[in-house]
């Protein structure tokens, strides 16, 4: 029995409250910063307090953009890189679902095979393949496009490892059962295992769904239409503009709006996150 000591208590949440003040304090920073004029943050010392340029920032950033830097507005990076994260969580999660569920429930030649190959590429990140990727990808047309920067990032090894690991632990008995009320393999896998897979299904998608908004690499390597230029692309040229000072409280200001998706995401599927991660029987 653990013994509850007002002492410890206290340091505990102090403690906690530590670890929020620094993870949370550059976020602020960054926030205020947004909302200062240029001129304010020349000096490099950036104020602890906001100031009155709240609006003015975030609509120059989601209306017309930053000039300078030839960065299209904010809002249209934000839909590519919404559009790019959504397409490859969700395609990770069903071919992965599709893949597992056929390495457990069906007998075919080597399978386990199949699934070895499957899950050795784990030792091969997007690094490694990104040029004989891009040639495929350059090759059917894709480039400039919102197929060319999901559709190579969808496959998922992962995710079919984590559905295979949970689909054996299905009871066999749920097979019979729906095998003798006449359920074929698709009514099975559709009234049965994907209920059973929800928290999964959950935990995954936030964490491919952030997989996919942060992405930088590959957006840079096949876009060159502005039009298609991701959030994180939009920063990072934001900082480097050429022959101009990167304008700090329209960054941080991005910086800030390309938060918003990710946080939204986690708050609204956190109970099913934290079930999918540390959930044992079904």
């Amino acid at each position: 029995m653990i013994e509850h000591r007002p002492w410890l208590v206290w340091l505990s949440h102090g403690v906690l409250l530590l670890g929020v003040l620094i993870v949370a304090f550059p976020i602020w920073i960054a926030f205020v910063a947004s909302t200062h004029a240029a001129s304010d943050l020349a000096s490099g010392v950036t104020p602890l307090l906001p100031g009155g340029y709240l609006f003015e920032n975030y609509a120059r950033a989601l209306g017309s953009g930053h000039e300078a830097s030839g960065a299209v507005p904010v809002s249209l990076m934000m839909w590519n890189s919404l559009v790019m994260a959504l397409a490859i969580a969700i395609g990770k999660i069903a071919i992965s679902l599709l893949s597992a569920y056929a390495i457990v429930y069906f007998r075919f030649p080597f399978r386990m095979l199949c699934f070895w190959t499957i899950f050795v590429t784990l030792m091969l990140p997007v690094e490694v393949r990104i040029l004989p990727t891009f040639e495929v990808v350059a090759d059917l047309g894709l480039l400039n496009s919102y197929a060319g920067l999901s559709v190579p990032l969808i496959a998922s090894a992962t995710a079919t490892f984590l559905f295979r690991q949970f689909f054996l632990t299905v009871p066999d008995e749920l097979v019979e059962a729906a095998r003798i009320d006449g359920a074929g393999p698709l009514r099975f896998f559709k009234d049965v295992l994907l209920p059973l897979s929800r928290t999964n299904i959950a935990a995954l998608f936030v964490i491919l769904f952030i997989y996919g908004w942060n992405q930088y690499l590959w957006p840079l390597l096949i876009t060159t239409d502005e039009s298609f230029y991701t959030i994180v692309m939009g920063i990072q040229r934001m900082v480097t503009v050429a022959d101009a000072e990167p304008q700090w409280p329209l960054i941080m200001a991005t910086t800030m709006l390309a938060m918003i998706p990710p946080v939204f995401v986690v708050v609204a599927m956190q109970r099913l996150f934290v079930k999918g991660l540390v959930e044992t029987e079904k």
